[in-house]
């Protein structure tokens, strides 16, 4: 059966956009909708396609799923009421960012407070992990975070491979982040807050994931890939990769 889904999920990212919209689940529109989704958030949907993304990811009621470096709780919001009273999501944030920027930790509780099937976990990035096996892990605009300069030279491929150990055999991880041009050291990331994408993926198989497939849902060919991402003439229009990998069984 998880051949088939997975048969599935290449098929889908192959697929024209409007497929993917197709796609949707009724327990996804279900969880968009949810009224207790604070409304900045509702207004940043037709930017982000959560809809697609998690179709894209396989997320369904019952899974338990981590959402890694969640930031403000954007994809909490969406992932609790998805998962439902059967699933469980976990908020994670890290040590190494709350000390950065203590907000975090209050936008992180306050997320995960909003819902009975969520709960915060902070530790640092090469510590992580959760109270029970998880059947999915997303993470988004962040990966590349892995590899800001004040973090141990190890610290992505070491994090990752506790992410690989968090996860069920068949557990899925996606991967979304804004795309450089090609930088296999990894210097872009403390410069530009991007990431070259076959680098993040040979790193992330490297961690033992194999690579499931990818979706053309944030593609923007007319990003350069040379800009900070919060530059005002690309921010919120970075060309960005998504990328779809399991744990294999």
């Amino acid at each position: 059966m998880m051949r088939k889904s997975l048969i599935a999920i290449a098929l889908l990212a192959a697929a024209p956009l409007a497929a993917q919209i197709n796609s949707v689940s009724p327990a996804i529109k279900a969880a968009l909708a949810d009224p207790s989704r604070p409304a900045t958030d509702v207004a940043r949907d037709e930017a982000r396609h959560p809809g697609e993304l998690l179709a894209f990811a396989g997320i369904k009621p019952g899974m338990k799923v981590a959402d890694f470096m969640m930031g403000g709780g954007y994809w909490t919001h969406i992932l609790a009421p998805l998962v439902g009273p059967k699933g469980h999501v976990y908020g994670y944030q890290s040590t190494e960012f709350i000390k950065l920027r203590p907000a975090y930790g209050d936008e992180q509780k306050a997320a995960v407070a909003a819902h009975a099937n969520a709960s915060a976990v902070v530790t640092p990035w090469e510590e992580v992990a959760f109270p029970e096996p998880l059947d999915a892990i997303i993470t988004v605009e962040n990966y590349h975070d892995l590899h800001l300069s004040f973090s141990p030279a190890d610290n992505a491929l070491v994090t990752t491979k506790k992410l690989y150990a968090a996860l069920k055999p068949g557990g899925l991880f996606l991967v979304v982040d804004h795309a450089a041009n090609p930088d296999p050291d990894f210097a872009v990331p403390n410069k530009l807050h991007r990431i070259d994408p076959m680098a993040a993926r040979l790193e992330i198989e490297r961690a033992g994931f194999r690579f499931v497939g990818s979706s053309r849902l944030y593609t923007n060919p007319a990003d350069p890939h040379d800009k900070l991402v919060f530059d005002p003439s690309i921010r919120g229009k970075t060309d960005q990769f998504v990328y779809l990998f399991q744990k294999p069984k």
